[in-house]
């Protein structure tokens, strides 16, 4: 859900390529979803990060800023209101990362409403990419629901991230329900390129 994909009104961007990034998104989501789960999914917002939790809650945004950089190498050169988005959104990630890396100094719930906010506002880009995207590329409606998902989910992980009974297995779960979201995109798009349309 989170975690936009965004170069989004070049044609150069290609089908092929967009489903390829978007199954290397889902590996990477699911591997991390399974290390929470396996390692951190108890702790709550009360609770200081372990190391293992600190790592995984750092290096989530900042593949965000690896796979927009991705897409939009893939692209190439794009329109100036492309590049505009896709720096707004590398921002985006990178300063996420920074206020995660200070954030897992203090609190679960600290690093909550770090990754809640960032849900949030790049849920929002991704809802605007994809609605622009539909023109270019098409197959588009599995990223705009995605997108409404993670402003709606980080809405609340923000709100609710001091309490008690908040912790890290939400956002797995969350990021589980996102790379679901990328997956039905691969298809969407597979079944797009076959039909020709």
């Amino acid at each position: 859900m989170t975690h936009t994909t965004i170069t989004s009104t070049t044609t150069t961007t290609t089908p092929s390529g967009l489903r390829s990034l978007y199954l290397i998104r889902v590996a990477f989501s699911l591997i991390w979803v399974a290390l929470v789960f396996t390692t951190s999914a108890s702790l709550v917002s009360t609770d200081k990060p372990t190391v293992i939790a600190t790592v995984l809650l750092v290096i989530y945004p900042l593949w965000d800023v690896i796979a927009t950089l991705l897409e939009r190498h893939m692209a190439g050169t794009g329109s100036g209101s492309t590049n505009r988005v896709t720096t707004v959104n590398v921002a985006l990630g990178l300063a996420t990362t920074i206020g995660m890396i200070i954030a897992v100094f203090s609190t679960i719930g600290t690093s909550l409403l770090v990754f809640g906010i960032w849900a949030l506002l790049s849920g929002a880009i991704q809802l605007v990419v994809a609605i622009r995207r539909r023109r270019t590329v098409g197959a588009q409606w599995p990223m705009i629901i995605s997108g409404g998902l993670s402003v709606l989910a980080g809405a609340n992980f923000a709100t609710t991230s001091a309490s008690a009974t908040s912790s890290l297995s939400t956002v797995a779960g969350y990021s589980a329900f996102g790379a679901f979201w990328f997956l039905v995109s691969v298809i969407a798009l597979s079944i797009r390129g076959r039909s020709g349309h």
